[in-house]
């Protein structure tokens, strides 16, 4: 297939066009940080857009306007990039007559993960407070008795509760995505990332958590700092395998008519705490320090059930935690 790859310059974008090559599919880049006449372009001009659509097959859409999202300052600009330019190529999908779409979407569409209460099953507890963080009481309780819960793995059929601006937007391209899928009998694929880290992530970025900022910290000499008490659950999966799960989605004989989502995780959940000393001990820095510093907003626990994806796409990752952190450790990030 000939694939129209947004944000195809970027981290993720990049590693995608290089698995779609691989599989011998015809990438085309199209991203606002490539040259003029070298792929370069806004999703939001339709101009632009419609004319990177000649003699494509599908869209792999993963430009979007990332980071935590956490206040309403930006929240226009978050909403200009993610959801106007994912409506402005839609329709200029829908124009063209593609009808094959891959969605870059993310786990931040659920919020807190996935809890269960010895006495009340399963609970879906509501934002921490700023007391009880400043307070050093980082896991959520039971909403209806305040035991200690349990967390567990987040199926795709969660229902929704995006956190932040940034969350809002992402499940804000799902609903788009599922409209225009009915509206054309196309076939859409939202991909719903969790915490991705690899080569070629960009430096200090809260993109992936806090991956980035660790690994820029070792590299300074300096100790990553551990938020909270360091035990925040994540599931950290390499960016090939992610852009792995992108050729299998665009190769898969999926239902037109609607949106299916899967999650892509690792399946091998790991504390924040865990990744820092993995990554310390790969890179022989500073053994990372706990602060008990917090962000209000942030989830304490999302780990993913990816066995949709395996189940139904035959994909699995490639990579290990430990490998991966390995080559994370001495991998060149973006702005180095």
């Amino acid at each position: 297939m000939r694939v129209l790859v947004t944000g195809g310059a970027g981290f993720i974008g990049s590693h995608v066009v290089e698995a779609l090559r691989a599989g011998g599919h015809e990438p085309v880049v199209f991203d606002a940080r490539a040259a003029r006449g070298a792929g370069g372009g806004d999703v939001r001009d339709r101009d632009a857009v419609s004319a990177a659509l000649s003699g494509v097959d599908a869209v792999c859409h993963q430009a979007a306007m990332v980071g935590l999202g956490k206040g309403v300052a930006d929240a226009a600009e978050y909403v200009s990039h993610n959801d106007l330019g994912t409506a402005v190529l839609l329709a200029a999908m829908a124009g063209a007559g593609v009808r094959r779409l891959v969605l870059a979407g993310s786990m931040v569409v659920y919020g807190e993960g996935r809890y269960s209460c010895a006495r009340h099953g399963g609970v879906r507890p509501g934002p921490r407070s700023a007391a009880d963080l400043a307070a050093g009481r980082f896991e959520p309780r039971c909403p209806s008795c305040d035991a200690d819960l349990l967390p567990g793995l987040v199926g795709e059929d969660a229902p929704a509760d995006p956190r932040n601006v940034y969350a809002t937007t992402k499940l804000a391209q799902e609903h788009l995505a599922a409209a225009w899928a009915r509206s054309t009998d196309g076939t859409a694929v939202s991909l719903r990332y969790h915490n991705v880290y690899g080569p070629g992530m960009p430096r200090d970025t809260p993109y992936a958590g806090v991956a980035s900022f660790f690994r820029s910290a070792l590299a300074r000499g300096e100790a990553p700092r551990v938020f909270e008490d360091g035990g925040q659950r994540r599931d950290f999966v390499h960016v090939r395998d992610v852009a792995a799960a992108n050729a299998a989605a665009l190769e898969a004989d999926t239902a037109g008519g609607a949106l299916t989502a899967y999650n892509v995780g690792s399946g091998e959940p790991h504390t924040v705490g865990e990744m820092a000393r993995a990554l310390a001990d790969a890179y022989g820095g500073p053994e990372p320090v706990v602060t008990g510093e917090f962000r209000l907003g942030d989830v304490r626990h999302i780990t993913a059930d990816s066995s949709r994806l395996r189940t139904e796409l035959g994909w699995k990752p490639g990579v290990g935690f430990l490998e991966g952190m390995r080559e994370f450790a001495v991998a060149r990030l973006r702005g180095e």
